[in-house]
């Protein structure tokens, strides 16, 4: 009897339809109406357009960290762990975009950007275990995700108080 065949395609099917619909809601709920208009912004932001092109890259280099830390773990729980974690950064990334662009509480949105922000330093360590590169196609998200924390926070300081939609 021979052993299992391992199935390679599975994983990055299964990650690049998770960062299709990740990138699809998200940018659903991303609207750059009169309200995101009318705010102050600082004078550093980068211009609008850029946003899309750098979460399109974040997004194929999480889709191939998410495989190759997958494809390298070495037990079934470990598997799990890498997938319920990138499922959770998936909806943090989900929530922010709707806490600060749907809803129209950037004061919350920043409060959930430092959990966002954590879980991608979480994932780059439990995917570091199996993977080195894996945890390294994480950090330009970390960076970006950085940037969007300090955007955030300047969003909030500039035009506080908010009471939603």
């Amino acid at each position: 009897m021979t052993a299992p065949r391992k199935v390679y395609w599975k994983p990055a099917l299964i990650a690049a339809v998770a960062a299709l619909v990740v990138a699809m809601i998200g940018g659903g709920l991303t609207e750059l109406g009169p309200w995101y208009r009318s705010l102050e912004k600082p004078s550093w932001q980068p211009p609008d357009w850029l946003f899309p092109v750098a979460w399109t890259a974040i997004y194929a280099l999480a889709a191939s960290s998410a495989v190759l830390a997958w494809r390298g773990a070495k037990s079934r729980t470990q598997e799990y762990r890498i997938i319920a974690l990138f499922i959770a950064n998936g909806v943090l990334n989900i929530l922010w975009s709707a806490l600060f662009f749907f809803l129209h509480l950037p004061d919350w949105a920043l409060v959930e950007v430092g959990v966002l922000w954590l879980s991608i330093v979480v994932l780059i360590f439990v995917c570091a275990k199996a993977s080195k590169l894996a945890s390294w196609l994480l950090v330009p998200y970390l960076a970006w995700v950085s940037v969007a924390a300090l955007l955030n926070y300047e969003v909030v300081r500039l035009n506080a108080p908010f009471t939603g939609s």
